[in-house]
């Protein structure tokens, strides 16, 4: 009998079998199924570990008994352990089941539910009514599962970071507002009219001033926030993260604890494959050459390829004065014209291309259909050796300016693998995307700006801040990618407060900005900094991945829609004049 004996249950609904008969037992759980035979009900009640089916024999006591009872009811049944005559073996309890000599309603639930959570399908549910009943959501054994299993990687997380010496330490909720990427979440003050705490869109500044506190290792699972648009693999508001700091640490010793932790993790909750350390790395500019995306899908075998040269002197106009690449696909059957005008479409509609142009190369190296009749013999050899094309294969081209042109490709390479069925499949193909720009151009200010993280080391020190162009400063900034996801960010830190003040120079900030911003950082920063480096792997991110989830409101217990509203609880939602008065607020909005 179940140590955990109580006044309620005995037993889960998934540990009894064979060798329980006899027994007497309580069993409480939920109920799945009720089929009323005439002589005798059934019921499947369903707990977290699993079913049991429960035996009522119809009669005038029992019909009380039974009289309330609907699916989902909350119940405690008592009985005996019973040998079935009919026994199911797709589940663990399937060859007994309880003859029930007293049922209790635990917790009564409605006749009509919104939807029914059991059911394999909830994906004909609309969303946001299973967001506004996600309680209900969360008793389908699926959706349950996924928030199981990322209960279990955090703690093999944790463990595997206490085992590399890793100091758990919590940083604060409530801070101050920092440039890091997005807007922040405001929490105005009572105590301190007309100012406000932010929301920490990563515990950036106090995992520095921990290593600055001569902390060695430092790491927390952090709750991250930032006002972002919602997608499919980012959760709106919100986010937790595997954060982590290293004294006396370089970008190559990140990179072993990363190897270290994510592949370990991988493996304990899959039977996919996994990549192995070290991690191939690759530069962040020829990333965004050979894939046209700083987050490249190794599983696509397919590479981007530039052609420019060979088009340079070429009249016709779509390529000329552009940037042109080219993606060869091989073709293992003929592709139909309507695959490419297809694709042409997708490239127009979904990727603001001006067009996709296309040709193919037959068996006999010979070019035919979409442009081919603009492309001479010279040029189609030099495609073919640039490309690496085969007999038999299309030829997609891209022409534009060159970021437009890259951005395009990838995301036509990405569509030829999906459509074609390129990628490589039960597999987690794991890569480090290295030597980031410092900053890049932000066209909508006119101005220079931070590339990745601020707070990064330039490659160079301040020596390439005083003297090379600023959009060719790299720096030891780093993502980990998986199978098309960002996985991880991070980088080694500045942690000379003149380089920082350089640093930020260069994007528009004054030296009294950086000391009123970032006062704590740039006080600390004068009392003997260690060099110091570190990654955040996204916890989100790594759970959908190893659950093979598309989107990570399935494995986040609580999640928001597609317009950043928490349906359950009603949030955001409208606060009442006292509460606005208490923090000195009056709101100036269209009524």
């Amino acid at each position: 009998m179940n140590s955990n004996m109580n006044e309620y249950r005995t037993n889960t609904c998934g540990e009894l079998n064979i060798k329980d008969v006899g027994k007497k037992v309580r069993l409480a759980g939920w109920i799945s199924k009720i089929r009323n035979l005439g002589g005798m009900t059934f019921i499947d009640l369903r707990d977290e570990f699993g079913i049991t089916q429960i035996v009522i024999q119809n009669n005038e006591k029992t019909e009380k008994m039974c009289k309330d009872l609907t699916t989902e009811t909350c119940i405690k049944v008592e009985g005996n352990v019973i040998e079935r005559a009919s026994k199911n073996t797709k589940i663990v309890t399937g060859e007994i089941e309880i003859s029930a000599d007293n049922i209790e309603i635990l917790g009564k639930c409605k006749n009509i539910l919104p939807f029914e959570p059991t059911s394999d399908n909830l994906s004909n549910v609309r969303e946001d009514l299973r967001l506004e009943y996600r309680f209900l959501e969360l008793r389908n054994e699926h959706i349950h599962k996924n928030i199981l299993l990322r209960s279990n990687i955090m703690k093999t997380l944790r463990n595997k970071m206490d085992e590399l010496g890793f100091t758990e330490i919590q940083t604060p909720i409530l801070a101050n507002s920092s440039p890091e990427g997005a807007r922040d979440f405001l929490v105005p003050s009572r105590l301190h009219p007309g100012e406000f705490y932010a929301l920490p869109q990563a515990p950036q500044q106090f995992k520095q001033l921990l290593m600055v506190s001569g902390f060695n290792k430092y790491y927390q699972i952090a709750p991250c926030f930032r006002d972002e648009d919602p997608r499919a693999d980012r959760a709106p508001g919100e986010f937790y993260q595997l954060d982590f700091e290293m004294s006396f640490a370089t970008q190559e010793d990140v990179f072993k604890v990363l190897e270290e932790v994510v592949p370990n993790v991988f493996s304990k909750f899959t039977n996919w494959k996994v990549d192995k350390g070290p991690f191939i790395r690759i530069p962040y500019r020829e990333a965004m050459e050979k894939y046209g995306i700083d987050k490249p899908d190794l599983r696509n075998p397919l590479i981007i390829n530039d052609v420019t040269k060979v088009f340079e002197n070429t009249e016709f106009n779509a390529f000329k004065g552009k940037t042109v690449k080219v993606i060869a696909v091989e073709m293992t059957e003929e592709l139909p014209r309507k695959f490419f005008d297809s694709m042409s479409e997708f490239a127009v509609n979904e990727l603001g291309a001006k067009g996709l142009a296309w040709c193919k190369l037959d068996n006999e190296n010979t070019l035919n259909g979409g442009i081919s009749k603009f492309i001479s013999d010279t040029q189609k050899e030099e495609i073919i050796n640039i490309a690496d094309a085969e007999k038999n294969s299309a030829l997609f081209f891209i022409a534009d300016e060159l970021e437009t042109a890259q951005k395009i490709a990838g995301g036509v390479r990405i569509e030829l693998g999906k459509r074609l069925d390129l990628l490589e499949k039960d597999v987690y193909r794991f890569c480090l995307i290295v030597d980031f720009p410092m900053y890049e151009y932000n066209e909508d200010e006119g101005k220079i700006d931070f590339n990745h993280n601020p707070f990064s080391m330039p490659q160079g020190g301040l020596e390439a801040l005083n003297t090379m162009e600023p959009l060719d400063i790299l720096a030891y900034q780093y993502d980990l990618v998986c199978n098309g996801y960002e996985m991880a960010s991070g980088a080694v830190r500045n942690h000379d407060p003149e380089l920082m003040v350089k640093a930020f120079e260069i994007a528009g900030y004054k030296r009294e900005d950086v000391e009123e911003r970032f006062g704590a950082l740039f006080n600390a920063f004068q009392y003997g900094t260690p060099p110091h480096a570190g990654a955040a792997p996204g916890l989100d991110r790594m759970v959908m991945l190893i659950a093979n989830e598309e989107n990570l409101r399935q494995v986040i217990a609580f999640p928001k829609n597609k317009k950043a509203r928490d349906l359950l609880m009603r949030a955001p939602s409208k606060v009442s004049p006292e509460q606005l008065k208490d923090v000195h607020i009056k709101l100036d909005i269209d009524k």
